[in-house]
């Protein structure tokens, strides 16, 4: 179960954004679905202990990992999130098999346990990286690149993972296969994904449920299994819809849109 219920304001000299989401599901894979600097990023933030909310609460499969009333705010490394952030942030200096590796490792202990290192070989082969062990990131194409920082976030063996807008860094014409892909790789690992997008097909594609952002708020929240939404505004969002490939996919893309469909 993912609970969160958090408020936060970051501000510059000149703009002040303002994020109020509250969701909560216990869907395998969840979506935050919204246009850029809706807040959604934030909010994976947040959940992730990479950014402190000023008020609420997030807890994860019954664990409270924030809680500003109650003063606890459980550091990050502790938290056992895997997070793939959107341009992956692989460390160039490093190889594909210690890429993997880096989040088993620290300032103390620089080698790993042999449990460890066969869970980084085990994650190599999963991911049909172990011919590219010794390549460094530059040389991979972006396919792989994901490959290499999803084995990474797997590593730790979170409790969650979370996916900041995972395709966004790749070409569309690779797009459909990476999304079935990820599908695999969550029903293999049997693991609740959150992931963040502003492409309707990414959702489509693989959320189970998704949250609907607009100006630091969920709007809307939609069933992708039963087609169906629940309003948690009065506002509803709009933009240019694509043209729908069935009429599942074209009624499911209208509920995300806030344009109709069934209720």
């Amino acid at each position: 179960m993912i609970d969160v219920d958090i408020r936060l304001a970051v501000e510059d000299r000149s703009r002040r954004f303002e994020l109020a989401a509250r969701f909560s599901t216990d869907a395998p894979f969840a979506a935050l679905y919204g246009p850029s600097g809706a807040g959604k990023s934030l909010t994976l933030q947040a959940i992730a202990g990479l950014l402190r909310p000023d008020a609420g609460h997030v807890r994860l499969n019954g664990r409270t990992m924030f809680d500003a009333a109650r003063g606890i705010d459980v550091p990050a490394p502790e938290r056992r999130i895997g997070y793939l952030f959107q341009h992956y942030a692989l460390f160039p200096h490093l190889s594909v098999r210690d890429n993997v590796a880096f989040g088993l490792k620290s300032w103390h202990r620089r080698r790993l346990s042999r449990e460890e290192d066969a869970q980084v070989q085990a994650l190599l082969e999963n991911f049909g990286l172990e011919s590219l062990a010794a390549s460094r990131p530059a040389k991979l194409s972006g396919g792989q690149q994901q490959r290499v920082a999803l084995a990474r976030a797997l590593a730790c063996r979170p409790q969650v993972l979370l996916l900041d807008e995972p395709f966004a860094a790749l070409h569309p014409m690779l797009r459909s296969a990476l999304r079935a892909e990820l599908a695999q790789v969550r029903q293999r690992w049997n693991i609740p994904v959150l992931m963040i997008t502003h492409d309707a097909e990414d959702v489509i594609a693989l959320a189970d449920v998704a949250f609907v952002y607009e100006h630091g708020q969920v709007v809307r929240e939609v069933n992708l299994q039963q087609a169906t939404s629940r309003e948690l505004m009065t506002q509803a969002l709009t933009g240019e819809q694509a043209r729908p490939q069935t009429m599942r996919h074209g009624v499911l893309r209208r509920l995300l849109e806030g344009t109709g469909g069934t209720a």
